[in-house]
C-alpha cells in the first residue's frame, strides 16, 4: 500500500518537498497561498483517514509557498473520531517518504491565557499529554521508546520568533495539554491544566508530534486561540464557534508560516 500511495502522489505533484504542514480545525485558507499546487484528496490515496469533522477538507495539497516547495495536510484525523491515537501515523509516514525533513503542526486552541485572547498565535514550546493515549502503543521495535525532551525543535522556535518579528504578529508561547475530546473540557479540568502548567487545551496535535519525533523530523507548532477555556468567561464552547474565529488568528498564522517557509525552506 505504501508503494501504491507514493508512486499516486509522485504522478500528481510538480515538486519534492522538505517541508510539511498540518492544517487545524477552520486553518484551510493557507492552502490558497500555495502556488502550482496539486490537491488530492485523501479520498484517492490509500491508508490516509477520511476526517469526519467539519473544517477538515481532508487533501494532500503540494506546491510552493515563499518559493519553497511544501506538502500540505489539509485537514486531520483525530483520536476522538475511532480512538485511535495513532490515525495520521500512515499520512506522516508518507510524507516522510516524499522526502519532509521538518514538520509544523497547526491547531484551533482554547487559551487559559488573559494575555493570548481569541484571533492570537501562540508557538508551542512544550505539551501535557492529559488523554492519556499514545500513537506508539503497539510499536513492536526499541524505536518506540521517543525521547520528547526536545520536541519541539528550538532552532526552528527561533526562526518563527523572527519570522513574526518582521511580519509584526503578537506571538505567544507557551504549553499546550492535550485532551482527548470530543467534549470540550470542564471548567474544573481547566483549572486542574493551569496548575499543571498550560497556557491553551485542545483536541489534536500531540499524537504528531510524538509520531514526527519517531519519524525523525523536526518539529514546531502552533495554536490559533479561537476561545477562552472552559469557566473563564462563563461562556458555554461549541465547535461553530471555533470554526468562526480560527480565521482571524489564521490569516496572521497564515503571513507568519509564508515567512517562516521562505527562511527554513
Amino acid at each position: 500500500m505504501k508503494d501504491t500511495t507514493t508512486s499516486l502522489i509522485a504522478e500528481k505533484a510538480q515538486h519534492q518537498p522538505t517541508i510539511g504542514i498540518v492544517l487545524g480545525s477552520g486553518l484551510g485558507g493557507l492552502v490558497d497561498a500555495l502556488a502550482d499546487a496539486a490537491s488530492i484528496p485523501y479520498s484517492e490515496l490509500p491508508g490516509f483517514p477520511e476526517p469526519t469533522v467539519s473544517g477538515h477538507s481532508g487533501a494532500l495539497v503540494i506546491g510552493t509557498l515563499a518559493g519553497r516547495p511544501v506538502a500540505v495536510l489539509s485537514g486531520r484525523a483525530h483520536y476522538y473520531e475511532e480512538g485511535r491515537a495513532d490515525a495520521m501515523r500512515f499520512p506522516l509516514e508518507m510524507l516522510q517518504a516524499i522526502g519532509v525533513e521538518t514538520l509544523i503542526l497547526t491547531n484551533s486552541a482554547g487559551s487559559l491565557d488573559p494575555t493570548a485572547p481569541p484571533g492570537s498565535v501562540m508557538m508551542i514550546t512544550d505539551h501535557i499529554n492529559l488523554a492519556g493515549a499514545n500513537p506508539l502503543i503497539g510499536e513492536p521495535t526499541d524505536d518506540r521508546f521517543v525521547g520528547m525532551t526536545m520536541a519541539y525543535d528550538a532552532d526552528l522556535r527561533a526562526a518563527a520568533e523572527r519570522a513574526a518579528e518582521a511580519e509584526a504578529i503578537g506571538l505567544a508561547s507557551g504549553v499546550y495539554a492535550w485532551f482527548s475530546g470530543p467534549t470540550f473540557e470542564t471548567p474544573a479540568e481547566i483549572r486542574m491544566a493551569r496548575v499543571l502548567g498550560a497556557d491553551a487545551v485542545g483536541m489534536s496535535t500531540v499524537p504528531e508530534v510524538i509520531l514526527a519525533r519517531f519519524l525523525r523530523m523536526r518539529v514546531l507548532a502552533f495554536s490559533v486561540i479561537t476561545n477562552m477555556a472552559a469557566g473563564i468567561t462563563g461562556a458555554e464552547l461549541s465547535h461553530e464557534e471555533t470554526k468562526a474565529m480560527a480565521p482571524e488568528g489564521g490569516d496572521k498564522l497564515a503571513r507568519l508560516l509564508t515567512r517562516l517557509v521562505g527562511e527554513i525552506g
